[in-house]
């Protein structure tokens, strides 16, 4: 008699045999598309959030410049002045914005002018992710209206 637990089945050894070199490729090829493919959607998601925070952010600081305005008796000649009080300025009830609200969400300083152009009061311009005047989609130029 032969013992049996020393022979192997066919099923046996079927079982016990593990993934060769390229099953352990491939499974890495594909976990790295998939990844990839996350990742940038994930990332496009969030420079979509800062462009519409940056759309609000210029509504909301727009809306802060007009209260300083009825308070004070005019525009801000900075928007510093939204976040401290300027010397020989009356009727001020601020802080009417912080320092952090005065950059936009790319971490770069809102560009404000009094008077705007085009017979706007003033202008709030954020300008985009790229920082730079001009450009399209993220790097867009944002304008109060």
């Amino acid at each position: 008699m032969r013992n049996r637990s020393l022979t192997r089945s066919p099923a046996g050894r079927a079982l016990q045999r593990g993934m060769s070199l390229i099953e352990i490729i491939i499974v890495i090829v594909l976990i790295g598309i998939v990844l990839t493919f996350v990742g940038s959607r994930i990332l496009g998601g969030a420079d979509r959030a800062k462009a519409n925070l940056a759309k609000s952010q210029v509504m909301t600081l727009a809306q802060k410049v007009d209260q300083y305005k009825m308070d004070v008796g005019s525009y801000p000649t900075s928007l510093g002045d939204l976040a401290s009080q300027p010397q020989g300025s009356t009727g001020w009830l601020g802080p009417y914005a912080k320092e952090a609200d005065l950059k936009d969400p790319w971490g770069n300083a809102i560009s404000y002018k009094a008077p705007g152009d085009e017979g706007h009061a003033f202008d709030l311009i954020i300008l985009g992710k790229d920082g730079k005047p001009g450009g399209t989609s993220y790097d867009a130029d944002l304008r109060n209206e």
